[in-house]
C-alpha cells in the first residue's frame, strides 16, 4: 500500500538574502530575524568570517551595538561540516567569504534549513561583491536595506569610501566609509 507524504510535515528549507549598502542595516536585520528564529525554540546556529573582528572576534554586532553570538570561520566549506541538527542558520558580512558561499547556503537549503545571508551587495566602486550576486540569483527571498545619503538625505544604495585606497577589502566604520545615493556617489 502506497501513502504518500504529508507535505506540510516535512522540513522544507530555503535561501534568504539581505543586502544593501553599509549603514542601512542589514546585520541589524539579520540579528532580528535570528532572534525571533529562538524565540520560537528552533535550533540556530550564527557564521562570521573570522576576517570581521571589527566590533567583536565572535559575536556579530551591528553599527547600534546589538549583538548575538556567532561561530567565526575561514572559509564557507566550515559552515557545512559545524552545521549539525539545527533549523536555522545565519551568515553575516556574506561578501567576505569565498565563491563556494552560495553552494554552501544551497547545500544547507536543500537539507531543510532556513538559511537567511547577510551582506553587501555592492563594493566601493559600486561593483558587485564577491559571492552575493550568485547568493542573491540562488535566493526564494530578497530584501534590499537602503541607508540614508550623508551628501543629501536620500535613500543611499552605495558605500562610498572617503580614504584613499585601493583595496577591495578594507575594514572600516564611518571614518573610512559613509552612504550615498547614486547622484552624490558620482559627484
Amino acid at each position: 500500500m502506497f501513502i504518500e507524504p504529508n507535505i506540510r510535515q516535512s522540513k522544507k528549507g530555503w535561501i534568504e538574502v539581505i543586502c544593501g549598502s553599509m549603514f542601512s542595516g542589514k546585520t541589524e536585520e539579520l540579528i532580528r530575524r535570528l532572534r525571533r528564529a529562538q524565540i520560537a525554540n528552533l535550533n540556530v546556529e550564527i557564521f562570521k568570517p573570522t576576517v570581521d573582528n571589527r566590533y567583536d572576534e565572535t559575536d556579530i554586532v551591528s553599527h547600534n551595538d546589538t549583538r548575538i553570538k556567532s561561530t567565526p570561520v575561514d572559509n564557507s566549506q566550515q559552515i557545512l561540516l559545524l552545521a549539525q541538527e539545527v533549523d536555522v542558520i545565519g551568515i553575516d558580512e556574506a561578501q567576505f567569504f569565498d565563491e563556494e558561499m552560495p553552494n554552501v547556503a544551497e547545500a544547507l537549503a536543500s537539507r531543510g534549513i532556513r538559511v537567511i545571508v547577510a551582506g553587501l551587495d555592492m563594493d566601493f566602486l559600486g561593483r558587485p561583491f564577491g559571492p552575493m550576486p550568485q547568493a542573491l540569483s540562488m535566493a526564494d527571498y530578497v530584501t534590499k536595506l537602503h541607508a540614508i545619503c550623508m551628501v543629501c538625505g536620500d535613500i543611499a544604495s552605495f558605500s562610498y569610501r572617503k580614504t584613499v585606497s585601493d583595496a577591495t577589502v578594507l575594514l572600516g566604520e564611518k571614518d573610512v566609509y559613509e552612504p550615498r545615493c547614486r547622484t552624490c556617489y558620482h559627484l
